[in-house]
């Protein structure tokens, strides 16, 4: 597979595939193909389907294949913001938010994440039911507005708002902790909770989320009064 990131600020990722090849994405996802992509719809198992149910994404997936010669399919991303590619192997498993997989190859698996700490699914708001992606090949992932990157050593952390973590090396942890202090609670304006990442590992930034663009423009929508 060849593919070319093009746009701004909505971006494109445009995918040429030779005849066999497969891409995945859920419903939704494609923008445009040549004639001869042939689109299959399965769930790829229960306990996948299951697993996808349980973080909030439909239990289908869609599979995209080039039929008697090579074929074009592009996935365009439904938020401003970026698009990012990576390659997933063996030891180079990541972790992404669940609204951040666009599209991958057929041979990239995704899973319900599970924390180590229960309290980090339950308290770190949605945001934190997150999936993982392992396998071989190439995955896209969605991000809403810039991304930034951060290269945790061992022992090295990061403090970030819910919402801001985009994705992650599987390597790294993550902790949910409170915000110290109830005056900074009650009167900080930042929340109740913290997320903490710890490395080591690579580290995915968003500068856009979208639900704390959805927040700041709840003031100025009509109420119909």
């Amino acid at each position: 597979m060849q593919y070319r990131i093009e746009g701004t600020p909505l971006p494109v990722v445009i995918c040429n595939v030779e005849p066999g090849e497969t891409l995945i994405t859920e419903k939704g996802a494609m923008s445009w193909m040549s004639p001869n992509m042939k689109m299959e719809t399965n769930a790829g198992g229960f306990g996948k389907a299951l697993g996808r149910m349980f973080s909030g994404e439909s239990i289908f997936l869609n599979r995209y294949s080039a039929q008697g010669g090579p074929g074009e399919i592009a996935f365009a991303t439904s938020f401003p913001g970026s698009i990012k590619a990576y390659d997933i192997a063996p030891g180079r498993e990541i972790v992404a938010q669940k609204s951040s997989f666009l599209a991958s190859e057929a041979g990239v698996e995704l899973s319900v994440f599970f924390q180590k700490k229960i309290g980090s699914g339950l308290f770190g708001g949605e945001g934190f039911i997150m999936q993982k992606l392992s396998g071989h090949g190439t995955a896209f992932l969605e991000i809403d507005g810039s991304v930034v990157e951060y290269e945790l050593g061992s022992g090295q952390s990061i403090i970030v708002d819910t919402g801001y973590l985009a994705a992650m090396d599987a390597t790294c942890s993550i902790e949910i902790v409170t915000v110290p202090g109830l005056k900074n609670m009650v009167f900080g304006g930042e929340g109740v909770f913290n997320t903490v990442i710890h490395g080591p590992g690579k580290v995915l930034l968003q500068t856009m989320p979208i639900n704390s663009v959805a927040g700041a423009l709840i003031p100025y929508l009509p109420t119909g009064n």
